[in-house]
């Protein structure tokens, strides 16, 4: 299910992740946050990749621990790549490490010291009220389209992008082949996924010699 706010953060600030989450559901705005919206035996790479591509913004609990942690990072420079609005919310007067830096240069940010917390978890809840008010952030489910790809085809694509960036483009194919409107659009907004014009360019030269079936 779709989510407002997905919330990102590092082990060692679990506590305080959780304690946001709380404050902010408080007021109507749903989150998606870990390890409480993951299923049972379900794919965690696949699930926060889901999450972060149907929420509409991602709050950052930012510190030392956060800012040395690559799962954070990955996190963060998915949600760079969907689009999605980035709000750091510092818990520690710390600055980005070069790795965050790139993605989080220019997003605004919201400072939640010196302790009481308290205010500025309102400050938090008010400016997402504010965004959700102004756009209606959860989307209502719709039936399912019909596939337009062949799953042989699907598979063989999936092979092509995991030679680039490992097991995670199964996710990223299934997702795709959901909204691509043929199979030029698939390969297109999957090769959006790829770093180097180089790799776009071989992945796009290997996807052609798949033929769609009639």
């Amino acid at each position: 299910m779709a989510r407002d706010v997905f919330i990102s953060y590092s082990q060692a600030d679990q506590a305080i992740a959780h304690e946001m989450t709380a404050r902010i559901e408080g007021q109507g705005v749903s989150c998606w946050i870990a390890p409480r919206d993951i299923a049972p035996s379900s794919d965690w790479a696949a699930e926060i990749i889901d999450a972060i591509s149907t929420a509409r913004i991602m709050v950052l609990v930012f510190s030392a621990s956060s800012n040395d942690s690559p799962q954070v990072r990955r996190e963060v420079e998915r949600a760079v790549h969907k689009g999605l609005t980035i709000l750091p919310f510092r818990i520690e007067e710390v600055l980005p490490s070069k790795s965050l830096e790139y993605f989080l240069s220019a997003q605004h940010w919201m400072d939640a010291f010196p302790l009481p917390r308290e205010p500025h978890y309102a400050r938090l809840c008010e400016y997402l009220k504010k965004k959700q008010s102004a756009v209606q952030l959860t989307v209502a489910p719709s039936a399912p389209p019909t596939p337009l790809f062949d799953a042989a085809d699907l598979r063989q694509i999936e092979r092509q992008l995991a030679g680039y960036i490992g097991p995670v483009a199964r996710v990223l194919v299934k997702s795709a082949a959901s909204q691509a409107a043929g199979m030029d659009d698939l390969v297109t907004r999957l090769a959006s996924e790829l770093d180097t014009d180089s790799d776009r360019r071989r992945f796009a030269q290997g996807c052609r010699m798949i033929r769609p079936r009639a």
